[in-house]
């Protein structure tokens, strides 16, 4: 039995509402480098190694299943490259609301970098492996 005109219609509008949530879904919705504000928390998880760098760019290496260095202490104004080189997808997802705009893509190879433009403490970790996580301090 064929199809009357106005149910074909809002067949293909439910379609192309579908197509462009998977659109967004598959691409994201941000340029990549993003700024937020400071979570509460202060300081970095015990056992972890920690970086002081200039007010310039910083590159965290992701391989072997860890972020390294896993703590860093930057100037306001400066920013992280995560540089993603492991056989497993790896992201950068921030914890907690202030650190919501870091959110990279799933990787696994190629680097995503976000600057730091407020002071403050700001905990992140892989939202695919949520035993790898890091923490930035913006000083």
């Amino acid at each position: 039995m064929p199809m009357d005109w106005s149910r074909r219609k809002m067949l293909r509008a439910g379609l192309g509402v579908a197509a462009l949530a998977g659109t967004l879904m598959v691409s994201g919705c941000g340029s990549g480098t993003t700024t937020s504000a400071p979570t509460s928390s202060s300081s970095a998880a015990s056992g972890t190694s920690s970086t002081a760098a200039p007010e310039g760019a910083v590159t965290v290496e992701v391989k072997d299943m860890k972020f390294s260095p896993d703590a860093i202490t930057i100037k306001v104004g400066g920013t992280v490259t995560w540089k993603f080189a492991d056989r497993f997808p790896h992201a950068v997802q921030g914890i907690g609301d202030s650190a919501m705009g870091i959110d990279s893509p799933i990787f696994n190879t190629g680097t995503w970098s976000h600057t730091f433009d407020v002071p403050g403490t700001y905990r992140y970790l892989c939202p695919l492996h949520p035993e790898m996580h890091g923490t930035v301090t913006v000083q």
